[in-house]
């Protein structure tokens, strides 16, 4: 029979003991880097989401609390700096400007309307809705609507009555030559009843329509006091109207213009069209008196002179 000593069975043990704690320390080891790294895991999409936080609310904030400033510099832009907004106050959702006119850049002639233009911008639906608001030139509360969409966009007005507003024409010289040179008096008024502009892909249509009217219009070109009340028409038709069926075959979304005199002893008469192919106008002015020498002057800076008559031709 075989003997085993105490010793051995000690040694043996002892053995079997110290490889069972090196596995246990073994596994609590791997235990310990997978928690390690599962934490450090947690703290990176912490951190991540923390910075994903802080950008977002700075954003928002930044949307939120934009100054009138950066809505003056857009205007200024999109209109190649002919139109802006002076001394622009609060945040492009509540402000106020002066609103003047330029001849664009370099030039130095600019006119400003008295008092400040206000507006005030709101969630709309899917968009926004901003109204305006001047003591001195629009009829009440004035909202402009804007929708995004496919592809393009709506701005559609809507008036608070018949007519929108009256601005003194002279406003107008702010643009440079010509007008800076016939210098107009008198009073400008636009009327609506709604209007909608739509663009879609690059293609524009205007639905609705809006007159511009010239109430005693005057120049220092002329000696008389008064040239006459003239009306600019625009009228626009809905895409949805049969090709056949438009007016002499005008191309989709196409508005027509037309000037008409409405009293006076310049005579202003003209048809045009606005639409994919731009801005297309041919008309002509006259004197009510042929052999009225008053107006000679005028009719010279108006257009081409062809005998009695100036014409005028746009596109």
């Amino acid at each position: 029979m075989k003997r085993f000593s105490p010793s051995r069975l000690g040694l043996r043990a002892r053995g079997r003991g110290a490889a069972f704690q090196n596995s246990v320390t073994v596994s609590r080891w791997a235990e310990s880097s997978d928690a390690e790294a599962a934490w450090d895991r947690a703290r990176a999409g912490s951190t991540r989401w923390g910075w994903l936080g802080a950008l977002s609310g700075a954003l928002i904030g930044l949307i939120c609390f934009a100054p009138a400033s950066w809505l003056a510099a857009g205007v200024s832009a999109a209109t190649q700096q002919r139109l802006t907004l002076v001394d622009a106050r609060g945040s492009i959702w509540s402000g106020s400007a002066v609103l003047a006119l330029t001849g664009g850049p370099g030039s130095r002639d600019s006119s400003a309307l008295p008092g400040r233009l206000a507006w005030t911008a709101r969630p709309s639906g899917l968009g926004l809705e901003v109204v305006l608001s001047q003591d001195c030139c629009l009829h009440g509360q004035v909202a402009v609507r804007w929708t995004p969409g496919l592809g393009g966009h709506t701005a559609t007005l809507i008036p608070p009555a018949d007519w929108v507003g009256q601005w003194p024409s002279a406003w107008l010289s702010g643009l440079g030559t010509p007008w800076n040179t016939v210098r107009l008096g008198g009073a400008a008024r636009l009327l609506s009843s709604g209007l909608t502009l739509e663009s879609v892909q690059g293609r524009w249509r205007l639905a609705g329509g809006l007159d511009v009217e010239l109430i005693n219009a005057s120049s220092r070109l002329s000696t008389l006091d008064t040239l006459g009340s003239y009306r600019l028409s625009v009228r626009g038709e809905p895409l949805d109207v049969p090709r056949d069926s438009r007016r002499g075959g005008t191309p989709e979304g196409t508005a027509q213009i037309t000037l008409s005199t409405l009293e006076g002893a310049l005579r202003l008469s003209g048809q045009g069209s606005w639409g994919l192919a731009g801005l297309r106008f041919t008309g002509e002015a006259r004197a009510a008196d042929p052999n009225d020498t008053a107006l000679g002057n005028l009719l010279n800076i108006i257009g081409r002179r062809d005998g009695a008559r100036s014409v005028i031709s746009i596109g």
